[in-house]
């Protein structure tokens, strides 16, 4: 039997241990995750934790509503076997009819049809080969630009909080991050959790460029990408992702770009052999919206 469970009565040694286990496990689904990133979330669960499903939530104007939440791409249902249609309607119908907007992405292993879906696009790239292997998948662009030394870069693989924070805020103009979803993102940032990493990059000590990246169980996840134009004409975005792949070389991981419905950076990831991912966003709401 589903069952609503209320943020303050989540059995979280259960439900992360459930994230944990499943074969479709993402980290932005670890209560942790969530703690930082949402402003609150509850969840539904199956008997004793064998299937879940966090809600993350907000209320405005006396509505309650479940939203999308930044440094969030892919949430749903988890498992430890795969997920059957049947299964993800029943979990939908135990949304609780109080919220009156329900704007929520599936991760891809959640496949079923619904009239209020609409499909999203991420890539991934296999990373159980060398860099040499893995590198003959680039397109001819990316190989040449692979092939370059770039001189007078130094690269910190354990960048400091405040430092990229700060970096990150500059370029708000090219970023236009929500205030909410950066008093988020440092939140994270500071939650002193090994999952999350920051690499930061400096020519003639100055920061031009930066990254932070998430790694679970089985996922690298290209989280927050940020650079000046002066780093991009050096093709600094492409050499931190080329130190993420020979990082992770010949490991069972793989690397989420986190996908993007824009042409120019869908390209970029491309560029790299990523294959298409597609996944869910379902939204509906009721008649009693107004916000």
């Amino acid at each position: 039997m589903i069952h609503y469970k209320t943020h303050k009565n989540i059995d979280f040694i259960k439900y992360d241990r459930c994230i944990q286990d499943s074969f479709n496990s993402r980290i932005y689904a670890f209560s942790w995750y969530l703690n930082c990133v949402t402003d609150d979330w509850d969840a539904l669960v199956l008997n004793d934790y064998e299937v879940v499903m966090p809600l993350p939530k907000r209320s405005k104007l006396g509505l309650n509503y479940i939203y999308q939440v930044s440094w969030v791409q892919q949430l749903g249902i988890f498992s430890r076997v795969k997920i059957e249609d049947d299964l993800v309607f029943e979990f939908l119908n135990k949304i609780p009819k109080k919220f009156v907007l329900v704007d929520y992405f599936f991760n891809s292993e959640n496949k079923f049809d619904n009239k209020h879906l609409n499909i999203r696009l991420n890539y991934i790239l296999d990373l159980s080969k060398n860099f040499e292997e893995i590198s003959k998948g680039f397109n001819t662009n990316r190989k040449r630009i692979s092939k370059k030394r770039i001189s007078d870069i130094k690269i910190d693989k354990k960048g400091k909080i405040d430092d990229f924070l700060k970096f990150y805020k500059k370029q708000e103009v090219n970023y236009k991050t929500h205030p909410d979803s950066f008093e988020k993102l440092e939140r994270l940032l500071k939650s002193d959790n090994n999952s999350v990493h920051i690499w930061t990059v400096k020519l003639n000590n100055q920061l031009i460029a930066g990254l932070v990246w998430l790694k679970d169980q089985s996922r690298i996840t290209y989280l927050v990408p940020v650079a000046i134009s002066e780093a991009k004409k050096l093709n600094i975005p492409a050499y931190l992702v080329n130190e993420l792949i020979k990082d992770h070389e010949n490991s069972n991981y793989i690397l989420d770009f986190e996908g993007s419905m824009n042409e120019g950076v869908a390209q970029f990831y491309k560029s790299f052999g990523a294959r298409e991912e597609e996944y869910y966003w379902y939204r509906k709401r009721s008649d009693l919206l107004i916000i």
